[in-house]
């Protein structure tokens, strides 16, 4: 399989980029590429273009941009998924499977029963983690098109400041009667609600409701949260998106 690397910047046929840093030392010496390998390169917001490896100097890596290429693997499904932030790798592994599962939006929240504690400067550093996350998982799924990740903030604030509400707003609980397979199609844009370690309390249930949630399972059995988030959107995927 070609490597594929997410890099930033315009890219158009005979444009080139400059890596320097760890970028251009993992191309050279974990991925042992040589001048006039090809690759592949995207940077995130539009299709992916074939590109060759023009130079190489110590520190640096010059990549020659060719042919758009054909094709893509982005879902129809828009899926917002407002995850719970939850402990260490859980939240990465969150991140990385949602990445891959097609999700265009994470928004990381802060609930009552959160166990993590997030000032300024570690919400702004956790929130460039996942996206380094997303990125690695957009590189290895294929796809071309990074997920949005918003800055941490309180479930609270979240309602209070959301702008519109998706076609389908979901909440996964694991006492709901209705189980998410059974919710009817979206046109377009779904957002579903997934709680950290302990979950939502009983105000958050409350206050999602009144915003116009609807209360779903995902069986009888209940799952780790990153377990959760992984299957609610392969679900999801498997009714209204591209798993059909």
């Amino acid at each position: 399989m070609k490597t594929r690397l997410l890099v930033s910047g315009n890219l158009f046929n005979g444009s080139e980029v400059v890596l320097d840093g760890e970028r251009a030392r993992y191309l050279g010496r974990v991925l042992r590429l040589r001048v006039g390998d090809d690759i592949t390169v995207f940077n995130g917001k539009g299709p992916a273009w074939s590109a060759s490896v023009a130079a190489m100097t110590k520190n640096t890596t010059t990549l020659r941009i060719g042919e758009e290429t054909v094709g893509g693997c982005e879902s129809p499904l828009k899926a917002h998924l407002v995850q719970g932030i939850s402990r260490g790798e859980r939240m990465d592994y969150v991140v990385q499977k949602a990445t891959e599962l097609g999700v265009k939006r994470i928004t990381p929240v802060l609930t009552e029963y959160s166990v993590v504690k997030l000032d300024e400067s570690r919400a702004a550093k956790r929130r460039d983690h996942w996206t380094q996350v997303a990125a690695s998982a957009c590189e290895q799924s294929g796809r071309t098109r990074l997920p949005l990740i918003d800055a941490p903030l309180h479930l609270g604030d979240w309602f209070g400041n959301r702008s519109a509400a998706a076609d389908v707003d979901l909440i996964l609980a694991p006492g709901a009667t209705s189980p998410l397979a059974r919710v009817p199609a979206p046109e377009a844009k779904v957002c579903i609600l997934i709680g950290p370690e302990g979950g939502f309390s009983a105000s958050e249930c409350d206050d999602a409701r009144i915003a116009g949630f609807t209360a779903v399972s995902l069986g009888p059995r209940i799952l780790r949260t990153e377990t959760a988030a992984a299957a609610a959107l392969a679900v999801m995927q498997s009714l209204w998106g591209d798993f059909a």
